[in-house]
């Protein structure tokens, strides 16, 4: 079966997760992308991906798949052309902008800028399709949001919702877990911690709201608050979770959980009941500074007392990092599953006193 894989920069969720589940698989795959250089191991063809247009007129295979931010109501419409399956590009539409869903919700205050006189103070400002907390800001007053720099991008501003920060992750619209979120401190919004935890009760709420959406096929990851007894979403990606935790989500369920996504995809949706096993923890590695990196780790697993300790660089010794206060500015991650919390918790702080990071 031919698959076209839509892509832009390569990343490691696509590189080494869902390419080798497609192979194997035994699919026969073709990457459409704008940057063939990223991908010199695979049949590439040049394409504007941003463009559904370009998509069609590749040609027609027998499944289409994105794992980009940016591609999914493209690689929708492409689908929904010649009558493959894949989401609804409403669906994608809405979620990727997040004035769209919080109108289509209707249960979080929010606005375009200009911001009205009234606004609810704490607002988050947020880029109306952003990602990777990338100029996510917390202000408290209407000369706050004034001092803010142009970005250059539709902002929306939106009422700070209080509350433990929780992901959903869900495939075809059946729950695969939940995280919680640990945040850096205001006034941005970094993610440093996740940890393995049950969905808490609010979490029908956050489905039912999925739904209305019109989300229910293939991978998504949901971020939410819950705060006395409600619940409600921060932001929709559409696509499986990111920043390596999707490997920890396929160990932690015991699946090829790449080759499930793509097998929905093919039409072949997988039935299987999740049985999550153990604890598990992803700390992010933030940097803290500009400068140039200067000391890491070695990648790569090991054993610790019965503890699977996994570290995966997001940058390599000799990089320049530009401190954003976002995602971007992560070095790396830790990654560590064992039997139980406290044995987790050991492990990920021996770790911790035994490796050293620097940017100098």
């Amino acid at each position: 079966m031919r698959l076209f894989v839509v892509s832009g920069k390569a990343t490691d969720s696509v590189l080494s997760g869902f390419l080798p589940a497609a192979e194997r698989l035994g699919l026969d795959v073709t990457v459409l992308t704008d940057r063939p250089e990223q991908y010199p191991e695979h049949r590439t063809l040049r394409c504007d991906v941003s463009d559904f247009r370009e998509i069609v007129q590749a040609g027609r295979p027998d499944a289409y798949f994105s794992n980009g931010d940016f591609l999914q109501t493209p690689t929708a419409l492409a689908a929904e052309f010649y009558g493959l399956p894949g989401k609804d590009w409403k669906a994608t539409l809405r979620c990727k902008n997040k004035s769209l869903m919080r109108r289509h919700l209707g249960d979080v205050w929010a606005s375009p800028f200009p911001v009205p006189d009234d606004a609810p103070y704490p607002l988050v400002v947020k880029p109306r399709e952003g990602v990777a907390s990338e100029d996510v800001v917390l202000v408290r007053s209407p000369s706050e949001l004034a001092a803010l720099p142009d970005t250059g991008r539709p902002m929306v501003a939106e009422e700070y919702l209080r509350g433990p920060l929780h992901t959903l992750e869900t495939l075809n619209g059946e729950i695969l877990g939940s995280f919680t979120t640990t945040l850096s401190p205001e006034p941005h919004f970094i993610e440093e911690r996740l940890d393995w935890a049950p969905p808490p009760p609010e979490t029908p709420q956050v489905l039912a709201a999925l739904e209305r959406l019109g989300v229910g096929f293939g991978a998504c990851h949901t971020e939410f608050v819950a705060h006395e007894g409600r619940a409600r979403i921060i932001e929709v990606n559409y696509r499986i979770i990111g920043d390596h935790c999707d490997f920890l989500l396929a160990e932690l369920l015991g699946r090829d959980l790449f080759a499930d996504v793509l097998l929905t995809h093919l039409g072949q949706p997988p039935v299987f009941v999740p049985s999550p096993r153990g604890a598990a923890t992803v700390e992010y590695l933030v940097a803290d500074r500009s400068g140039t990196l200067t000391a890491a780790p070695t990648p790569g697993t090991f054993v610790d007392n019965g503890v699977s300790v996994t570290y995966r660089p997001q940058r390599n010794i000799g990089d320049v990092i530009v401190q954003t206060h976002t995602n971007r500015d992560y070095l790396g991650t830790v990654q560590v599953v064992g039997p139980d919390r406290p044995s987790v918790a050991a492990a990920l702080a021996r770790f911790r006193r035994r490796r050293a990071w620097a940017v100098d």
